[in-house]
């Protein structure tokens, strides 16, 4: 146990301030709609590609207010979360690293899908049937539901204040 000295001493995380906003992502990617209505496969990789949907809507919206460092903040937090998850299934320090590296691709790559998509220049619901179903062709009741939830997100996280978004208003 650290002493009192350690605790009011010791550098603070300056990722500490996001830590509040990554708990909202996360809890949100884990609502049951978008993998009852929505059909997003409730597997591990179905919930890794929920949350990073709506993590990657959080990133551009911190991108909008100016917000760089917190979103390398945020970033961190979700390899460091991925980092544990996978421990905990049992993967080892040898392979670790590489699955890191796949998700934080993949991680990339859905942010400019979904970036593409929510400014118009792509269709939304291709970049959500490739990267939430893998390809599979989800029902178009599914679908809508997914797509309308992702961009009534957006309208509302656009109506959010820096301030408000850390603090874990998702809209």
């Amino acid at each position: 146990m650290p002493s009192i000295f350690q605790r009011l001493f010791a550098p603070s995380d300056p990722r500490d301030a996001m830590r509040t906003l990554y708990n909202a992502i996360v809890a949100e990617g884990r609502q049951p709609h978008w993998y009852v209505e929505g059909q997003v496969p409730d597997t591990m990789d179905g919930r890794f590609d929920m949350i990073v949907a709506i993590l990657a809507q959080a990133l551009m919206r911190l991108e909008a207010l100016g917000a760089a460092q917190e979103s390398v903040w945020l970033t961190e937090l979700f390899v460091d979360d991925m980092d544990g998850q996978l421990r905990q299934e049992g993967i080892g320090d040898v392979v670790v690293g590489k699955h890191i590296g796949r998700m934080v691709s993949a991680l990339g790559g859905r942010l400019a899908a979904y970036r593409a998509a929510l400014s118009g220049e792509a269709d939304l619901s291709e970049a959500i049937a490739r990267n939430l179903y893998r390809g599979d062709a989800p029902s178009a009741d599914a679908l809508a539901h997914v797509e309308s939830h992702l961009r009534a997100r957006w309208v509302r996280l656009g109506c959010l204040s820096r301030d408000a978004l850390m603090a874990g208003d998702l809209g």
